[in-house]
């Protein structure tokens, strides 16, 4: 009935394994879990233990093929009609997580079961990671469905019937970081797909530090403007607030200067971003001039 797929890259799974495979068992469905490193170096000996767990299996890649690629080889190698990806940097923090899933495996249908974030963490050296995580991403059921059914997915926790996912995939000329789940997510709306938002989220573990956020940010950013540029996909501006900013303002010959500005601000906003109380408005504004920047570079 349910395969729950992991995709890992140098994180220690087990806690999280050891907790879905407890509830699986609990629910007395036919299930599995596969785990796939994806040319992870670290955690592998550790990670090795889940496959002495019943009706779980353990697969170490040689090498690293992507987010996109592993996540639809996971899909492939799975048995069942429905699909639960999780991401690896993930803890389950409910005793119904699995079961509350299970009421949805009788549909062609997309369910997506939100993020979180530990209330009592403010470590000052993810604070920009916290805020954005807390303010963007950890959103109610309710406040997901109010912005539009198809807005707000993520990869991070989600089910979806495999007769779905094959005729959708991750796009796996996607390389580096960023807006796979973009791109994903507008399928799921050309398809008309049935979807759901539920309050059933996991806490989201594995931080970024804030030097390494920023440095994400721009990867995501740059991976942003290249899909712009390839022309395949003419829907991003309507996806994407940031592209259509900086599309409408280098319309108006206005990128030199953005540019110029990002040089002369980048320190002193990477500084702000970097303190314990970073601004979201900064942060957005840090990705136009970078966007900018780097179109210039083109």
């Amino acid at each position: 009935m349910l395969s729950i797929l992991i995709p890992t890259y140098n994180y220690d799974v087990t806690r999280l394994v050891t907790e879905l495979h407890r509830q699986a068992l609990n629910t007395y469905v036919d299930f599995e879990i596969l785990v796939m490193e994806d040319g992870s170096t670290q955690f592998l000996e550790e990670n090795k233990a889940i496959s002495n767990l019943q009706f779980c299996h353990y697969t170490a890649l040689s090498h690293n093929i992507g987010r996109s690629a592993i996540r639809n080889r996971l899909a492939d190698e799975a048995r069942y009609g429905h699909l639960l990806f999780i991401d690896c940097d993930a803890e389950v923090h409910t005793s119904h997580f699995v079961e509350k899933y299970l009421a949805f495996c009788r549909e062609e249908v997309v369910v997506i079961g939100g993020t979180a974030y530990e209330p009592e963490n403010n470590d000052p050296d993810f604070s920009l990671r916290l805020k954005y995580g807390r303010m963007r991403e950890a959103k109610s059921a309710q406040n997901r469905e109010q912005a539009g059914k198809y807005s707000h997915f993520s990869s991070f926790n989600f089910l979806i019937s495999k007769s779905i996912f094959n005729q959708i995939r991750f796009d796996e000329s996607i390389r580096g970081y960023g807006h796979e789940d973009t791109l994903f997510g507008h399928q799921i709306a050309e398809l008309h797909c049935e979807v759901h938002h539920i309050d059933n989220d996991l806490i989201h573990k594995g931080l970024d530090d804030n030097i390494l956020f920023i440095h994400k940010t721009e990867e995501s950013t740059k991976n942003l403007y290249l899909l712009h540029k390839s022309n395949k996909y003419p829907f991003l501006a309507n996806q994407s607030k940031l592209l259509r900013t900086f599309i409408n303002l280098d319309r108006k010959n206005l990128s030199p200067f953005l540019a110029k500005l990002f040089s002369v601000l980048q320190t002193c906003m990477q500084k702000q971003l970097c303190s314990r109380r970073p601004s979201l408005k900064i942060y957005d504004l840090y990705k136009l001039l970078y966007l900018a920047k780097i179109s210039l570079s083109d």
